[in-house]
Order: C-alpha cells, then structure tokens, then sequence
C-alpha cells in the first residue's frame, strides 16, 4: 500500500515538474497575446479612421482581425500544453473550405465591397453608371451598392460584379461638360451663330457659369457648319442643360433667321 502511494506521489511530483512550467508559459502567453491583439487591433482602427475608412468598414475588419489572431493564439497555446492541434487545425480547414464553396458568390460580393470601401472608386452620392445601370448612390453595403435611378427606381448592384466591370464615376471630378452639335445651312452667318449659342447658354438656369460655356467651329459636314456649344453642368442636371439650351438656340436662330442645316438641330453628349 505504502509503495502504491509513493509511486503516486512520485507520479504526481514528475507531472508537476513537467506540466508547471509548460501551464505557466501559456499562461503569459495567453495574456501577452491577448494583450498585444488588443493593441494591434486598437492601431488598426486608429490607421483605418486616418485613411477615412467606412466606419462599418473599420468594425468589421477590425472583428475579424481578432478572431483570427484569437483563434491563433488559442491553436499555439494548445500546442505548448502538449495538445496536439493538427487535428485541430485540419478540421478549421477543411471547415473553412467547405464554407467557402457554399458561400462562394456571396464571398465574392463581400471582396467586392471591402475593396470598394477601401479604394473608393465611388462613395454615397456620386452619380455612377455600371453593369449597365445608372444611378446616385444611396449605400454602399458589404455585399451590394444600392443606386437610385433618375426616374426614381432603386437598383441593387452586387459588388463582386460591380468591382470586376468597368465604372463610370460621373461626380469623381465634379462638374460634368455637355456638348451640343449644331449642323448649319452653308450660308448661315458662323459669328452670329456663335454668339446667340452662347447666349442662350448664359440664359439657361441650369448650366453652370464657372467654368464659362464656349462655342466652337468644329468641321465641315459636305456644304453645311458644324459647331460644337459646350456648357458645364451639375452631373444630375445635365438633361436639363440640354433641353434648356437646345429650345433656348432654336428660339434665338429663329429670331434672327440663322438656318439649321435641313431644319434639323443635332444634340449629342460627348463627356
């Protein structure tokens, strides 16, 4: 009897020696890396707000940033105690794997709106054309953009698409130019032309006056003169400027008797 308790505290005084040690180290380690993800993900966010990252933006990449050094933090104190974490982490991959498959389209859309919030190619209120659509944008989700369109309809465009096509930003740089091609009789007067365009430019509400319309001489078409009438607008005004302008030209030329070439007044957005 006396010998079996001896080899059990002999027992108990090895495990001791043996595991002590490794339990305490884990035990710092636990805390300094708990201690320094906290840290590390507190100069995240810090670094993500200084680049006016999107505040959704900066929570959930900043979540995710600890979960996973959490999870590798749990995996390397496991593996100081002697637990053996291949399994471990073979079962977090092939779960991972498996997720991914199942979410394959929808992970696409995520990549899509973290690169989206990250670059900005386009931000809330910009006035965007993709995947065929046109519209402002509303919201910039983390799977989809939502746009609203000039006749009032609400588009949702999934980001993974959206990212991975051509945009047009119209607001990216402001104000938008719309040009405006006259065809003239060959024998219209060019100066007198030139000046009444360009009046009928300063006349209208909805074209900007800084930066100044302009009218130009822009090719012979057979017989007749072409002008270019060039006005600048706001991005969600410019089939106002064109309307404005074209009824305000045809007014005036046929005031002072300037011809359209066949009758006939061209309008085409060339911006």
């Amino acid at each position: 009897m006396n010998d079996k308790i001896d080899v059990f505290f002999d027992t108990l005084k090895r495990l001791t020696a043996e595991y002590i040690p490794k339990l305490g180290g884990a035990i710092i380690v636990l805390i300094v890396g708990i201690w320094l993800i906290n840290r590390v993900s507190f100069l995240m966010t810090k670094g993500m707000q200084r680049r006016q990252f999107d505040v959704s933006l900066q929570s959930f990449l900043s979540s995710v940033f600890k979960v996973l050094l959490k999870v590798l933090l749990v995996v390397t104190v496991a593996g100081m105690l002697g637990i053996q974490t291949t399994s471990f982490v073979a079962i977090l991959g092939a779960a991972g794997l498996a997720v991914g498959l199942a979410l394959q389209g929808s992970l696409s859309n995520f990549a899509g709106g973290v690169l989206t919030l990250i670059f900005k190619p386009y931000k809330v209120g910009d006035t965007i054309e993709a995947q065929g659509q046109k519209g402002t944008v509303q919201e910039i989700q983390i799977f989809n953009t939502i746009l609203l369109s000039g006749d009032n309809r609400t588009i949702i465009l999934p980001n993974g698409a959206v990212s991975n096509n051509t945009i047009i930003n119209y607001s990216r740089y402001g104000n938008l130019r719309v040009d405006m091609l006259l065809l003239l009789d060959a024998m219209a007067d060019v100066q007198l032309a030139k000046k009444l365009a360009l009046d009928a430019c300063h006349s209208s509400t909805d074209a900007l006056k800084n930066p100044e319309p302009f009218v130009l001489f822009n090719r012979l078409v057979n017989d007749d003169i072409e002008l270019v009438v060039s006005a600048y607008a706001d991005p969600l005004s410019t089939g106002f400027v064109k309307d404005t302008v074209q009824y305000e030209i045809k007014n005036r030329f046929l005031e002072a008797g300037v011809q359209f070439a066949k009758n006939k007044i061209i309008v085409e957005n060339q911006a």
